[in-house]
């Protein structure tokens, strides 16, 4: 049974092993976007990963606004790529392309070469041993790099 707060008759608390669930009848329905600053909505939303950004940007129209029109919170990925991918993403950047748009054309490109670089395939003694899934187009200079990573190993 619901146990009703001496403080908020309109909050109840509801015991879930032994955590305190509190849900209040004014809030209900709505989202954290709706009643929160958009300053403190991009503050939780900078918190996610690149996948779960995107996955929030497809939620709803209110978050889709807030993801989309800050461009900070694709920055913080974007140099993360770039220290695998500086030059692919400092060419978007002076071409003048948003973080978001940099970030897009080059995350699938950094996780290919970090893994190469890496030595994840190492052991790969042909074309037809390369895992097609993953791979994308890479210019002859990042396959200059990842040549010179395997003649170091």
């Amino acid at each position: 049974m619901p146990h009703v707060s001496k403080r908020n008759p309109n909050t109840r608390n509801y015991f879930e092993g032994s955590a305190t669930v509190t849900s209040s009848r004014a809030t209900s329905g709505h989202n954290f976007a709706e009643t929160l600053p958009t300053e403190m909505s991009v503050n939780i939303f900078s918190k996610l990963d690149i996948e779960s950004l995107c996955c929030a940007a497809v939620t709803c129209k209110l978050w889709n606004d807030i993801i989309e029109k800050s461009d900070h919170l694709w920055r913080d990925h974007c140099l993360t790529v770039r220290a695998v991918c500086q030059r692919e993403v400092d060419g978007d950047r002076g071409g003048g392309l948003s973080w978001k748009v940099t970030l897009v054309r080059n995350y699938r490109k950094c996780c290919v070469k970090r893994k190469w670089l890496s030595g994840r395939y190492s052991v790969i003694n042909s074309a037809e041993e390369i895992p097609d899934k993953i791979m994308c187009p890479l210019d002859a200079e990042t396959w200059g790099e990842i040549l010179e990573a395997e003649l170091e190993r």
